[in-house]
């Protein structure tokens, strides 16, 4: 595989856009391969760099996928050991909601 082309922050020509940004038109990559990569903060952060006129517009939501991605938020806010709905998304490093990990409180 070739090496891509590096540009500095600020620096890429137009017509190429991270993933934010095609995300923030409305555009996906549509499976096409980065193009180019934008470096920063010395090399140590990088994002690759996609061609707009081969970004595909995002698929719409349909009321399926509304109700997956419901039903996962609910799974993510679930406590696994009271069962409760608590309203905020359960750490993972805790495992359980507030109450039940410090009962004393």
């Amino acid at each position: 595989m070739a090496a891509l082309p590096v540009y500095r922050y600020r620096c890429a020509p137009d017509g190429l856009a991270t993933r934010r940004q095609l995300r923030a038109a409305g555009l996906r990559p549509g499976g096409a391969d980065p193009v180019a990569e934008i470096r920063w903060r010395r090399g140590q952060r990088f994002a690759l760099l996609y061609d707009t006129t081969r970004a595909l517009p995002v698929r719409p939501m349909t009321a399926g996928r509304w109700q997956a991605l419901a039903a996962a938020m609910t799974a993510r806010r679930t406590c696994p050991a009271c069962g409760h709905d608590r309203g905020y998304v359960i750490s993972r490093s805790l495992g359980t909601c507030w109450p039940c990990t410090n009962p004393t409180t």
